[in-house]
């Protein structure tokens, strides 16, 4: 069986606050933890309106306070916008609260714009194309203290914290397979280039100490309800979202819309179906259906389900039906 993991946004519905999403997210872990879901991410993003995950490890910690055996981490962390130390101690403390519990996923993208981007840098000369450096200098960190080194995570020092690789394109392919690291590509939003970078990742993949074989994940979007007319419905909050986004003016999630994609111009049509290609809106069946042949075409090791549904039920819903499906492709 193919594991199936959440990747939370904490998404802030129209009308709501981050207050009320980081309690759902806590409430969508539980019910995942119960659902045998393997790991809940949470996002680092940045001045958007409609999303909570902001600061990651803290909502990460809230997370696995509330629950119990889940693996709870970063989906991920933006490692340009971070001291790699800064991290490791997070982390390590995190590890230290949590032991055996705690994924930390590495991506270099800032989050956000460019102006929060320079907003967030550590100092005007950090250089997100330092990222391999960044990685190496974080697994330091990580690694047992010796005699003569001077700066030290405490805690993090002798710590496993499983890093992994996160990309939307060749360059995370790359540096996962030189590291060998477990690798998750965004597919639920940047599909493009997903061939690809699994073959560039699993061709030159080289053993490390953490993993010995090529590890690789999707993301997937599940838009699932009782009916295909049901979930095309909810799916259009994550549609409109989407649209506000690359349009320059993003919002919180917007609450679905009848016939939404009918009222939009050819070019966001187009937008949605290009970035939307790895997803699948429907009834149980109509789900099972498009899983079973995205797995037959990219033989994941595991996947991870998002789900950008406006009311908290219904994502619930459609996150214990994609548990279901899961089961059932076993």
């Amino acid at each position: 069986m193919i594991p199936f993991s959440v990747l939370d946004l904490s998404p802030v519905a129209m009308g709501s606050n981050a207050a009320q999403s980081l309690r759902n997210s806590l409430d969508l872990a539980r019910h995942a933890e119960k659902w045998g879901y393997r790991r809940y991410w949470l996002a680092e993003h940045h001045s958007m309106p409609g999303i909570a995950s902001a600061a990651t490890s803290v909502v990460i910690c809230h997370v696995a306070a509330g629950t119990s055996t889940i693996r709870v981490g970063a989906g991920g962390i933006m490692l340009p916008n971070h001291s790699p130390l800064v991290i490791a101690e997070q982390f390590g403390t995190l590890e230290s609260l949590f032991p055996g519990r705690i994924d930390l996923g590495l991506g270099r993208a800032p989050g956000s714009d460019q102006v929060t981007a320079r907003a967030l840098r550590r100092n005007l000369a950090s250089d997100p194309d330092q990222f391999p450096q960044d990685i190496m200098e974080l697994m330091g960190y990580f690694a047992p203290t010796c005699g003569e080194q001077r700066v030290m995570a405490i805690p993090g020092a002798g710590l496993k914290v499983p890093l992994w690789i996160l990309g939307s394109s060749l360059f995370g392919a790359q540096v996962a397979a030189a590291l060998g690291l477990p690798f998750a590509f965004a597919s639920h939003f940047a599909p493009a280039m997903m061939m690809e970078a699994l073959h560039i990742y699993r061709a030159r993949f080289q053993p490390s100490e953490q993993l010995e074989r090529p590890y690789a994940m999707l993301g997937f979007n599940i838009f699932a309800a009782e009916s295909d007319a049901r979930a095309r419905f909810l799916a259009t909050s994550m549609q409109q979202a989407f649209v506000n986004l690359r349009s320059g003016r993003p919002t919180q999630l917007p609450p679905p819309v009848d016939g939404y994609e009918s009222q939009l111009s050819p070019p966001a049509k187009a937008l949605l179906a290009d970035v939307l290609t790895c997803s699948a809106v429907g009834s149980p069946e109509t789900v099972r259906g498009a899983l079973s042949a995205f797995i037959e075409r990219t033989r994941p090791d595991e996947l991870m389900i998002t789900a950008q549904i406006f009311d908290h039920a219904a994502r619930l819903r459609s996150y214990e039906i994609a548990a279901d499906i899961r089961n059932s492709l076993a």
